[in-house]
């Protein structure tokens, strides 16, 4: 049996569990960052950036990306963002469907996992 690790701590969630080479990383936002959609995009792949190297893997790692968005007409301002952030010839499988988030000021919120 393989051992599972636990990263970060809040009474919710972990920042991310690792699990027979496999990293499963907690939704992001940017709460409190700022007001667009390409904006919080930029602030979220940056926060993921970090909880991959915490986990000790990197994006060129990534199996599949979820992205939430608030509202669809934010697709192509997301896109243009995550697009020069993907590693080219590593993207993940993705999925990116409409939905409302936590907060009403929340424009995109992504989930992830990758590989060690």
């Amino acid at each position: 049996m393989h051992d599972i690790r636990r990263i970060g701590d809040n009474v919710r969630m972990r920042d991310c569990v690792i699990h027979n080479g496999t990293v499963y990383l907690r939704g992001l936002t940017a709460r409190g960052g700022p007001t667009d959609a390409a904006g919080q995009a930029r602030v979220v792949l940056e926060q993921l950036d970090g909880l991959l190297a915490k986990a000790g893997t990197t994006r060129d790692r990534l199996l599949a990306v979820t992205i939430w968005l608030t509202d669809m007409a934010d697709f192509d301002a997301v896109n243009a963002v995550y697009d020069g952030w993907v590693v080219p010839g590593a993207q993940p499988v993705r999925a990116c469907v409409q939905s409302q988030l936590a907060a009403p000021e929340l424009k995109i919120e992504v989930q992830a996992t990758a590989a060690l």
